[in-house]
């Protein structure tokens, strides 16, 4: 009796292995993933499939912005491909390739393109911008706090709202949960409207979902003004209330016709949120630019609901391209393989290839995992430095003089395949070199992780780390 028990238990076994097999395999996930994966849920059935609900899903599928007439007169307007290329000819491939991946025409000439090393100027900026706004202000934050920076902030909006000024704020559902009703009740008094992004509650529970955030950090302005970057809205960002333990950030601030892109990333966002569609050159006016000062820039966002992964692309794209020098930054760095092999190859053929992340991560476990990549990258010539404190929080990449980037995605497979993420690529000499100079400033404050460095972690931290490198597919 007990063999046959055995016999129909093991058989139930294999065929729940084949089952799930199946079903992650049309998942389409690279090799390494898959097998985890399955090993995973062939290991711990019950644990393991709850843990697959949550984190395994790679597809968001939601309602899509049909753009009206005026919207995609607004994109037309927006691309001025000859010019883009006429500005930044040696950046044609990844002008035309980020183009096409990102499924919208980012391409763009902006008048003015000011980038932000804290958060102290950033809010600044930022307060300045919409106490002058006059029709409208949109933001969308991963991290809304409840904390001073936050009330004061929602305080300005209020007051713009309660001056006539159309605000909308969409923050996450699950990066802002602290933010709650009672915190928006003077902003929505005011006029202003506020909404949660894919928010997990048990009225609307659908776990296959939580995994799916946005991250980015967005602001548009009567539709001329923009803000993108590291910066989210909490006292930890600025040295105003936070001290020397403020995180270094980089945020930047776009005036132009780039603006577009940011506004069209938050009208999709806000659309699937609300069905409430924005279009019409309120949303999308015209603008003038001085030829004189013009930017070639690009607006290039990534998420879930498509795969095409054109951050990643553009990322991977420019470190291959690269011919002098690339000098990367990112508070969460559990790169994928080919990202590890690009950067890899570049320091081979005598790149400068730079690497700058946090010596204490907020994150412990991904900053574990970000040391077990260290060895092959310095093996290779890459030169790795850790920064602070205070925590790194900055994402950014110059690649020679022919792109400087920054923007809301880190470089690992979350910003990369499961969150909404956005990046402006500046393709002119002048922001990649200011980003290398703030690089180097940085590194003042860092320390280089040598070989001899690798050789005094104790056997339980390469441990600890290469554990936690196993997890990397969903930090």
């Amino acid at each position: 009796m007990f063999d046959s028990w055995w016999h129909w238990l093991s058989l139930a076994e294999t065929l729940w292995v084949i089952g799930l097999s199946v079903w992650i395999l049309f998942e389409r996930r690279s090799p390494g993933s898959t097998l985890a994966w399955i090993l995973a849920l062939s290991l711990l059935p019950i644990i393991g499939i709850a843990v697959y609900f949550v984190f395994g899903p790679r597809r968001f599928d939601r309602k899509k912005l049909r753009h009206s007439e005026a919207q995609e007169a607004a994109k037309r307007a927006g691309a001025q491909p000859d010019d883009a290329e006429a500005q930044a000819p040696k950046a044609r491939h990844l002008i035309a390739q980020s183009e096409a991946a990102a499924g919208l025409p980012a391409r763009a000439r902006t008048a003015d393109v000011d980038i932000y090393f804290s958060g102290r100027e950033t809010y600044a900026a930022l307060e300045q911008a919409i106490a002058q706004a006059c029709h409208h202000v949109h933001l969308e934050y991963y991290i809304w706090k409840p904390d001073r920076i936050g009330t004061r902030l929602r305080d300005r909006l209020a007051e713009r709202a309660a001056a006539g000024v159309e605000v909308r704020v969409l923050v996450d559902g699950i990066g802002s949960a602290q933010a709650n009703a009672r915190f928006w009740k003077p902003l929505r008094a005011a006029g202003g409207r506020v909404e949660h992004f894919n928010p997990i509650s048990l009225r609307r529970l659908r776990p296959s979902l939580a995994n799916f955030r946005t991250h980015r950090k967005i602001v548009t302005i009567d539709g001329r003004v923009g803000f993108t970057g590291g910066v989210n809205v909490a006292d930890i960002q600025t040295a105003q209330f936070s001290g020397e333990r403020a995180w270094r950030d980089t945020h930047l601030r776009l005036e132009g016709l780039a603006v577009r892109g940011l506004q069209m990333i938050f009208c999709e966002g806000w659309y699937y949120t609300t069905g409430e569609q924005l279009d019409g050159r309120a949303y999308f006016p015209a603008t003038r630019l001085r030829p004189v000062a013009a930017h070639t820039v690009q607006v290039v966002a990534s998420g879930p609901d498509e795969n095409r992964n054109a951050i990643h692309k553009l990322y991977l794209s420019a470190i291959t391209a690269a011919r002098d020098r690339v000098l990367l930054t990112s508070p969460y760095f559990v790169p994928d393989e080919s990202i590890l092999n690009a950067l890899a190859l570049a320091s081979l053929r005598k790149v400068d290839v730079r690497v700058l992340v946090p010596a204490k991560n907020d994150e412990m476990l991904v900053g574990a995992a970000s040391r077990s990549y260290y060895p092959d990258l310095i093996d290779a010539g890459v030169k790795i430095f850790e920064y602070g404190p205070p925590m790194l929080h900055a994402k950014t990449l110059a690649v020679d003089d022919l792109v400087a980037i920054v923007g809301t995605a880190n470089v690992d497979a979350r910003s990369f395949l499961l969150n909404f993420e956005v990046v402006v690529a500046s393709y002119e000499t002048l922001a990649c070199d200011v980003l290398a100079e703030r690089f180097a400033l940085d590194l003042g404050n860092a320390g280089e992780v040598t070989p001899q460095t690798l050789a005094s972690y104790s056997w339980r931290r390469r441990l600890g780390q290469n554990f936690a490198r196993l997890l990397s597919s969903m930090l």
